[in-house]
């Protein structure tokens, strides 16, 4: 005991700080461990934690689950028009982002997305008009989740649009988004001015003939590979595409050219995909669809299948608890600002983008794509923490999609719900920024987090199901 006491004093520190510094202040070395209790002390939801950590049914779902999202091979198949293509979806349907919501309570920049389809689609001659139809009761609101659907920030769906079809071929499966419009005022951050409503009717005309028939020739594009070249490239194909549309602009280019378009159409196709970026977004998102439907409805699974936001409310599903939505108030946005705007003007967090995420890019790539913090803020060391931090709450890492800068290791994918409780981390997001009000479109990008609460419901309805019947 003499010995011991005349040794150097070493702690290890868990909890309040002060405990560490008092043994730092008579001469001791201390290690202070960040720590807070499961659930941020919440009791219930910790010992639900407790009866759900190691459960044997638990584990043999989530390895089936993970094992099903892994072995998912994405193709680009084709196009299609969303009244034809999607299941259930009526004449008068519009199709939105993130868990259910009523016009009554949509933000602005999604009331404006639908203000803006319903002038698309032709079923009012005004804005004003367009907005009485809207709270009329007349349409649907659905989420594009419940149509094996997922569109970015407002999501905006309606009949007449085109929409990429992504397949597994092996299984037949489908998920499908709309098409990207590019930056600035889009229908997506809910402007509807004369020029967004031309663009879309392009869209229509022009752009989604020819991309169904270059896809017809190429009899579809395999998107694993573009994407895991991308992600070497430095993209982590949620908000920074560069590389993804790149390479998918040279497989399309030669069959756009045997296509045997018009030649003006041919230029004003090859310069818009040229000049946007994002264009692969959109097909990047029902890329991860697919992935993550795959792994949804396994019994007893607590792999996360879909985060997902309408401005209103942040919602995640769960493989193991069928199509309920866990939800909770939508997080704002730390981000960067256009010129002229600030906090005060953004809408809060939107958009099924966050699909991305769900399935391993996006924040959980950052590491990927350091140049992506010149997009939403902070630092290349930023990027390179949050990948890593994300390992603490997936099942495992892709065999398929590296990041460089962590030495080719895969992007952390799986959300496990129980993992997220138990470590009080929340699942990072990079994601644009809407205006508050409808017609402006964007004023920034940045970086949010999913909400703890959310992944507690689940995990307490876990609880429910396997220990307390």
């Amino acid at each position: 005991m003499t010995s011991l006491v005349k040794q150097s004093l070493g702690v290890i520190n868990v909890g309040l700080a002060q405990f560490a510094e008092t043994v730092a202040d008579v001469g001791g070395t201390a290690t202070q461990l960040e720590w807070s209790p499961p659930a941020l002390g919440d009791h219930k939801a910790g010992m639900a934690l407790a009866r759900l950590t190691n459960h044997p049914a638990i584990e043999k779902a989530n390895t089936v689950a993970f094992s099903a999202f892994l072995a998912t091979s994405p193709r680009l198949r084709g196009v299609g028009t969303a009244g034809t293509m999607l299941p259930n979806m009526g004449a008068r349907t519009i199709l939105h982002a993130g868990p259910p919501v009523e016009w009554a309570h949509m933000c602005g920049p999604m009331r404006g997305a639908i203000v803006g389809a319903i002038l698309y689609e032709g079923w009012a001659r005004d804005a004003a008009a367009a907005g009485d139809l809207a709270g009329s009761g007349e349409i649907s609101y659905q989420p594009c989740h419940h149509h094996s659907a997922v569109g970015p920030m407002a999501g905006i769906i309606s009949p007449s649009m085109p929409l990429w079809v992504v397949d597994n071929p092996v299984t037949g499966a489908c998920a499908f988004s709309n098409f990207n419009e590019g930056l600035g005022k889009a229908l997506r951050f809910g402007a509807y001015g004369d020029d967004v409503l031309a663009r879309l009717k392009w869209i229509e005309t022009t752009l989604s003939p020819a991309m169904g028939a270059a896809l017809e020739t190429l009899d579809g594009i395999e998107l694993k590979p573009l994407i895991a070249q991308a992600l070497i490239m430095g993209d982590e194909v949620h908000n920074r595409n560069a590389a993804a549309s790149g390479l998918l602009l040279r497989r399309l280019a030669s069959a756009l050219v045997r296509a045997d378009l018009p030649a003006e159409d041919l230029a004003q196709v090859l310069d818009f995909i040229a000049g946007n970026e994002h264009f692969f977004l959109n097909i990047s998102m029902a890329s991860c669809k697919l992935m993550l439907d795959a792994a949804h409805g396994v019994a007893g699974s607590s792999m996360v299948t879909a985060m997902s936001r309408n401005g209103v409310e942040f919602g995640i599903r769960v493989s193991g608890l069928g199509d309920r939505w866990f939800t909770t108030p939508a997080g704002e946005i730390d981000g960067l600002y256009f010129a002229g705007y600030d906090s005060a003007d953004a809408a809060r967090d939107l958009g099924d983008s966050s699909i991305t995420e769900t399935a391993g890019f996006g924040g959980f790539s950052m590491a990927a794509a350091p140049a992506i913090v010149k997009f939403v803020g902070g630092k290349p060391d930023d990027a390179t923490a949050n990948s890593k931090r994300m390992r603490h709450i997936t099942l495992g890492e892709s065999d398929t999609f590296q990041l460089p800068a962590l030495n080719f290791r895969g992007s952390p994918c799986g959300i496990d719900c129980r993992k997220v409780v138990d470590t009080g981390i929340e699942p990072v997001i990079n994601t644009g920024i809407a205006h508050r009000e409808a017609g402006i479109g964007q004023i920034g990008a940045g970086l949010t987090r999913a909400p703890l609460d959310c992944f507690v419901q689940a995990l307490t309805e876990f609880d429910v199901q396997l220990n307390q019947r």
